[in-house]
């Protein structure tokens, strides 16, 4: 415990600090937005081939606070254009993996549910899944295969937006901004704890500020020396 405040007391002593060089408008926006975080919820996009959908998908998982972005690079790279993203990708961890099976070691031993966006024989609605019954990835394949036969093997469980009309499928940026939407909502609305702790919202929120100075370094080393 005494690690954690320790730690603790060292971002918010620069957080303090870096808050006298911020309008206080500024500042405040950031420790709310960072109080909306989650890492509860996460998504991951297998190899995401168009621009335009790598970049929504940024843009909708910092829309709907989902903090970790998580991006399967075995057959091409996740690359956002940087006029669609807009500069949401410096609010958002994007954690880059080059095989499938490297993305799910690491959400398997992090305690995730693997949530494959795709129809199946097993699949259910939206408003079926539960979120309350643990953390959970949400993984979109790609534009023209969809899950890869490995996510499909592993999958804890299959979802997929009910159609009403002539068309079968959405493109996977409407289908992840629906279903991130819906599945942000409902862990709002629910009691689970699913916010960033406090120790996690102080990094989080150190380093946003930091990316949003000019000369951070410099304004960090005038009152820390090189303890930053």
């Amino acid at each position: 415990m005494a690690n954690t405040d320790r730690e603790k007391s060292w971002y918010d002593e620069r957080i303090e600090y870096l808050a006298e060089f911020m309008l206080p408008e500024r500042y405040q926006t950031m420790r709310r937005v960072v109080g909306e975080r989650t890492k509860y919820m996460t998504v991951c996009a297998e190899n995401t081939f168009h621009p335009q959908n790598a970049s929504a998908l940024v843009r909708h998982c910092e829309a709907f606070g989902v903090q970790q972005l998580l991006a399967i690079e075995f057959l091409c790279g996740f690359q956002a254009n940087t006029h669609i993203v807009r500069g949401t990708d410096k609010w958002v961890d994007i954690l880059r993996y080059k095989t499938t099976p490297e993305a799910v070691d690491h959400l398997k031993g992090a305690g995730y549910r693997i949530v494959a966006a795709t129809p199946h024989t097993d699949d259910m609605t939206p408003d079926d899944f539960d979120v309350t019954a643990g953390p959970f990835c949400l993984v979109f394949g790609t534009e023209k295969q969809g899950i890869s036969p490995e996510i499909m093997a592993v999958a804890d469980h299959f979802v997929k937006i009910p159609m009403y009309g002539f068309v079968e499928s959405l493109n996977v940026s409407a289908c992840a901004a629906i279903l991130i939407q819906s599945f942000v909502e409902r862990l709002h609305r629910s009691d689970i704890s699913w916010r960033l702790s406090q120790e996690e919202q102080s990094k989080l929120l150190y380093s946003w500020m930091r990316a949003s100075l000019k000369d951070d370094e410099g304004i960090l080393r005038k009152r820390f020396g090189e303890d930053f």
